[in-house]
C-alpha cells in the first residue's frame, strides 16, 4: 500500500525574491541603493537590478536621486490605521491618494484654503518626480493648477486678497501675471466643472490640472501632474481624476 505523505506548497522563487527587496526597501525610510538592497537580501546585483525596475513600473517602489523606497501602490496593502482623530483622517487620505496615483500613473496632490493661505496637505510623488516644495507651493498659487483651481472658487474679495499677499510673480516664462487671465468657476456644482490645467506655468517640464473638492464652506482641490513629454495624456488623466471626486475622497479629504 502506498504511503500518503504531505505535498510540499509550489513556491515561486521570483515572488519571494520580490518581496524580499520589498521587505528590504520599508527599512530604509530615507531611500537605499541597488548594492544596499543587494546586500540585504543576498542577491545577485544583476538579479535585484531586474527586480527593482519592474517594482518601480508597477509603483511598489520610487526611484529617487538613485535610491529606492516604498512607492504608493504599497500604501492600499494594509487596513491598518488610528480609529480616529486627525492622524486616522490624514491615513485615510494617504491611502487614496496612493490608489489614485497608482491607477492615473500619475503625481497626485491635494491642497486647500484655508486661514486666508493654499496649503498643501499631502501628495504623491511620481517615480523620479520632484518632491513639492509646500512654501513654495503655498505662494505660488496662481501658477498650478490646484492654486488656480482655489482662486477659481474664491470669492473676488478672497482672490483680491489672496492676490495682494501673494503678487502673481513669473515662475516660468508662461506664467500668468495677470488677475483677469485666471480663470473662473460657476458657482453652482463645481464639482461638475471641466479640470483647470497649466502647462509649465508652475515649472519648465511640468503640466498639470486640478478639480475642485467643495463641502460646506471649506475649499479644496486634488490635482495631477505629468511631466511634459507625458502632455498628450493630461486631458485623459484629468477625466478621470474628476470622476473619481466621490464619497470616499470627499470623506478622506475633509477628514484631516
Amino acid at each position: 500500500m502506498r504511503r500518503v505523505t504531505a505535498e510540499a506548497p509550489t513556491l515561486i522563487a521570483s515572488a519571494q525574491r520580490a518581496l524580499r527587496l520589498l521587505e528590504a526597501a520599508a527599512q530604509h525610510p530615507a531611500g537605499a541603493t541597488a548594492k544596499q538592497l543587494a546586500r540585504d537580501t543576498g542577491l545577485a546585483l544583476g538579479t535585484t537590478y531586474h527586480l527593482l525596475r519592474t517594482l518601480v513600473h508597477d509603483r511598489y517602489l520610487e526611484r529617487r536621486e538613485g535610491r529606492y523606497r516604498t512607492g504608493p501602490a504599497v500604501s492600499g496593502l494594509s487596513p491598518e490605521e488610528p480609529l480616529d482623530g486627525p492622524e486616522a483622517g490624514r491615513s485615510r487620505l494617504d491611502r487614496v491618494l496612493g490608489r489614485i496615483a497608482h491607477q492615473l500613473h500619475a503625481a497626485v496632490h491635494y491642497a486647500r484654503y484655508k486661514d486666508g493661505e493654499v496649503e498643501l496637505v499631502a501628495a504623491r510623488a511620481a517615480p523620479g518626480a520632484n518632491i513639492v516644495d509646500p512654501e513654495r507651493f503655498r505662494i505660488g498659487a496662481h501658477a498650478h493648477a490646484s492654486g488656480k483651481t482655489l482662486l477659481a472658487l474664491m470669492s473676488a474679495e478672497e482672490r483680491r486678497a489672496h492676490l495682494a499677499r501673494h503678487p502673481m510673480v513669473p515662475f516660468t516664462p508662461y506664467t500668468l501675471r495677470e488677475p483677469a487671465q485666471l480663470p473662473l468657476l460657476p458657482g453652482p456644482g463645481p464639482q461638475r466643472a471641466a479640470p483647470i490645467t497649466q502647462y509649465q506655468e508652475y515649472e519648465l517640464g511640468l503640466v498639470g490640472a486640478a478639480v475642485p473638492i467643495v463641502l460646506g464652506s471649506d475649499l479644496a482641490a486634488i490635482g495631477v501632474a505629468l511631466p511634459l513629454s507625458q502632455a498628450h495624456r493630461l486631458t485623459a488623466v484629468a477625466e478621470k481624476l474628476r470622476t473619481r471626486v466621490g464619497e470616499e475622497l470627499v470623506t478622506a479629504a475633509f477628514g484631516v
